[in-house]
């Protein structure tokens, strides 16, 4: 199984439907094909501490 790569216009994304409060975390994970809901926290937290230059680095860096 290869890893899901997300762009980070889908990682913004996620972060603002998470942070308006309108969508569930389920309805996120649908809406962007997301396989498992530990993605959208992790991106949360990134969001929170203020680490956003994550968001554009490649998977494993």
């Amino acid at each position: 199984m290869g890893k899901n790569v997300y762009s980070s216009e889908v990682k913004w994304s996620v972060v603002k439907d998470k942070m308006s409060g309108e969508l569930t975390n389920r309805e996120i994970m649908e809406k962007y094909n997301i396989k498992n809901v530990s993605q959208i926290k992790t991106w949360m937290k990134w969001y929170r501490e203020n680490q956003i230059h994550r968001f554009d680095q490649p998977i494993g860096k």
